[in-house]
């Protein structure tokens, strides 16, 4: 594995852009006779911030797994599915997710700034969503008597800060609570501005949910950027999935929580892998999983334990993984 507290290249400006073809190709020549079949089913999409500090040279750096493509996501797949977490089950309308009688995700846009390659959505519609299909969902939460939204996607922070903000304001007062899951913060930290900040902060409660598998995610430009967050007073919480090759690795873990809490992000949820169809070399298996999180409670504090937790394909929505596991 790649050394996570290497030293990186300094970061330029990052924008919602596809990595040069030719180099991922050129690096990855096993990639050409499948590389439509990938395309056609999940494009390479990686931005600026996170492509100069990948290195196609090393197969085991944390950050170029979890983006550059895998031929294995164009060959069969025996144990993936195309709804690895039971959200077509559970969608009352178009554009939400109800698994609890409280909550609901609403999902605000089908773009990201970046395309994981482990993502239980990778099979989604990726065209725009329509604002009169956003309007109807709005509609229909706000009639639903639910008291926490999760804006999703895609991701949330794609959208302008009018946009955006003004969604949460729909929202209201009907919802008391929001939250906003991204990769943004560590994705392209520099839309993560003084404004947004004030303006989330303005509506509280809002939580920002990021997504942060590796401590090499936390470049400086981050730091930057979480912290913005968190001096305006918004809480931030990270949810990381348990990856193969990036940090399934007790020490990996123990680095990453660690480097949350210092930066005043709770470690909230390690989620364990969903069988996504494509996904299959990052997958990691029950026995694995437990083994490392009860490994990884004997090293931590519990401000820094993050809930072990997986999200079953029936629709019923997370549950730890050690009752999982004594179910099946």
């Amino acid at each position: 594995m790649s050394d996570h507290s290497r030293n990186r290249r300094d970061l330029r400006p990052a924008r919602v852009e596809e990595a040069p073809e030719d180099l991922v190709l050129q690096a990855r020549p096993e990639l050409r006779s499948v590389w439509g079949e990938i395309q056609r089913v999940f494009p390479l999409r990686i931005p600026k911030s996170w492509w100069e500090r990948i290195d196609l040279e090393d197969r085991g750096d944390p950050l170029g797994l979890q983006v550059v493509p895998h031929p294995g996501e164009a060959g069969e797949d025996l144990e993936g599915l195309d709804d690895p977490v039971g959200e077509e089950l559970s969608a009352p309308v178009p554009l939400v997710v109800q698994k609890h009688r409280d909550r609901v995700v609403l999902l605000v846009t089908r773009a990201c700034f970046l395309h994981c390659r482990y993502c239980f959505r990778r099979g989604m519609d990726l065209s725009p969503v329509s604002p009169d299909a956003l309007g109807r969902a709005v509609a229909w939460i706000r009639q639903a008597g639910v008291r926490e939204v999760i804006l999703s996607g895609g991701d949330p922070l794609v959208l302008p800060d009018a946009r955006l903000l003004d969604l949460i304001d729909a929202l209201r007062p009907q919802v008391p609570v929001v939250r906003i899951h991204t990769r943004g913060p560590v994705a392209s930290p520099e839309r993560i501005t003084e404004a947004l900040a004030r303006g989330l902060a303005a509506r509280a409660p809002v939580w920002v949910v990021v997504s942060v598998n590796h401590p090499a995610e936390l470049t400086p430009e981050a730091d930057r950027a979480l912290a913005t967050l968190v001096d305006a007073g918004v809480p931030v919480l990270n949810q990381a999935v348990l990856l193969r090759g990036v940090n399934a690795d007790v020490e990996v873990l123990e680095a990453l929580s660690s480097a949350l809490v210092a930066r005043r992000v709770m470690p909230y949820y390690l989620h364990h892998t969903d069988h996504a169809r494509g996904n299959a070399h990052l997958r990691v298996t029950l026995e694995e999983g437990l083994a490392l999180h009860a490994e990884l409670e004997r090293r931590v504090s519990g401000l820094a334990l993050p809930r072990y937790v997986i999200d079953p394909p029936d629709g019923s929505g997370k549950v730890p993984v050690e009752r999982w596991a004594r179910s099946r």
